[in-house]
């Protein structure tokens, strides 16, 4: 049957028009977008939809999330690494990640999606590059995860490969040989990967960074991935400390090294992308290359502040934001991500610098540019698919500040979703998240970071 959402107070499509509505109306039909409007729809007959009262209620698309490690809401706020940068970071828990298995990856990746769903996302990424020794198919269990929440997923198979014993930053409790990798990617891919428009599933290949994945591999990866037309993902200047080890070991910044690999390109898209010159920035232009940007984790973990506002004047970049692993967030908002990406841009660069409304085109359009699902998701547009997301007005946080219902999504707090729509289906409803073993996951999650926490690192 149809859906009819009406009354809806205000509508932003984050389309190319950047059209704002007041009084408006969706009709859905199965998966699409059928009709927008305002007012009443024509021809109306209420026998012929399921219908949505949406009064007091703002809607905008579902944000696009482009970057997250799903495993990881499993080790949020974590005693001994709370205060360190990246590497050290890193070396950290990596001897707690080595203790994962299936039910801990599937458990932490609905955690992961329905903290996002929750704050307005409907599509996410992933890049899950961890494979300790003793498992197998652990990729497998996100997917799994991933379709009983119904969110919209485009996951990155990653990798790593370049251990410490060969110079790399992981141990060999969590790499894999470049044969065993290279297998495993042709075997998601042909598996799952769907690149129809308006796929719900769709495979990217993502080793993990310059300091853990060979120069072999990434060009591997670059070759599979043009062969079977897929996206690539990885992790690109993100910290100051990784510059200097690929200075050390490739002679090159790490912009240069990818340039050198060939990584740069439409199909590639980075994470962080903090420690950018203007050459770099140049460069990204004229590849068209993607950026996800993440400014809480680069904030938590003290990497520094992305030229945001310059890449954004080269329309060429890709911009899309996203929220990162909870291990380095520690939350997975969607919404406060766009509103730490507006906030860190100002405060060095001015309150002019950067809008409400751009933050939230990139974590929209700007997330579906990225993710090469543009020509379906991202903006509000019939014919395109029905992902979309409702905001109470009504409640005390936003109280005082409708003159702007749009920026009010970033400059005040709009809290959990009242309404969302992916593909047609409403995954939440009333605020309330439609799953009925959420206790169970949540408690099953504070066990199992709690077992693993507890073992030997």
């Amino acid at each position: 049957m149809k859906k009819l959402f009406y009354n809806i107070d205000y509508l932003a499509t984050m389309d190319d028009q950047d059209r704002e509505l007041e009084n408006a109306y969706i009709i859905t039909d199965g998966g699409c977008i059928e009709q927008i409007g305002t007012g009443k729809p024509q021809s109306f007959d209420e026998r012929e939809y399921e219908s949505y009262d949406m009064r007091h209620t703002v809607c905008i698309p579902g944000m696009v999330n482009t970057h997250h490690h799903l495993y990881q809401s499993m080790f949020r706020n974590v005693k001994g690494a709370q205060n360190l940068k990246l590497f050290n970071w890193l070396t950290f828990l990596y001897e707690r990640w080595k203790h994962l298995g299936a039910a801990e990856i599937y458990n932490a990746a609905l955690v992961g999606i329905y903290e996002m769903m929750k704050t307005g996302v409907t599509t996410t990424s992933d890049m899950f590059y961890l494979y300790p020794k003793f498992t197998r198919h652990l990729f497998d269990e996100e997917v799994d995860a991933a379709i009983r929440t119904g969110v919209r997923f485009h996951p990155c198979r990653g990798s790593m490969s370049l251990s410490k014993k060969n110079g790399g930053l992981p141990p060999d409790s969590v790499v894999q040989s470049e044969d065993e990798i290279m297998a495993d990617c042709e075997r998601v891919v042909n598996k799952y990967h769907d690149a129809a428009k308006g796929s719900m599933l769709r495979i990217a290949l993502a080793p993990c960074s310059p300091f853990s994945v060979t120069q072999s591999l990434m060009t591997a990866t670059l070759e599979f991935a043009e062969k079977r037309d897929l996206l690539i993902h990885t992790h690109l200047a993100e910290t100051q400390d990784e510059e200097a080890f690929c200075l050390e070991k490739v002679g090159l910044r790490p912009v240069d090294y990818m340039d050198k690999l060939g990584w740069l390109n439409e199909r590639a898209w980075f994470a962080h992308c903090v420690w950018l010159s203007d050459e770099d920035i140049q460069k990204f232009n004229r590849s068209k290359a993607g950026v996800a940007h993440c400014p809480v984790s680069n904030m938590r973990l003290g990497s520094g502040t992305a030229p945001v506002v310059e890449m954004l004047e080269h329309p060429s970049i890709r911009m899309s934001l996203a929220v990162d692993g909870s291990a380095s967030n520690d939350t997975g908002n969607m919404i406060a991500e766009a509103r730490a990406a507006l906030f860190l841009q100002r405060v060095s660069k001015g309150a002019d610098a950067i809008t409400p409304r751009q933050v939230l085109k990139m974590g929209t359009m700007g997330g579906a540019k990225v993710l090469g699902m543009d020509d379906y998701i991202g903006s509000l547009e019939e014919s395109k698919s029905a992902d979309f997301v409702f905001f109470r007005l009504d409640t005390l946080e936003m109280a005082g500040g409708l003159s702007d219902p749009i920026s009010a999504l970033v400059l005040c707090n709009p809290g959990t979703v009242y309404l969302s729509v992916i593909n047609g289906n409403i995954r939440i409803k009333d605020s309330r998240i439609l799953e009925d073993d959420m206790a169970h996951i949540i408690s099953e999650q504070n066990r199992m970071q709690k077992n693993i926490l507890e073992k030997e690192a």
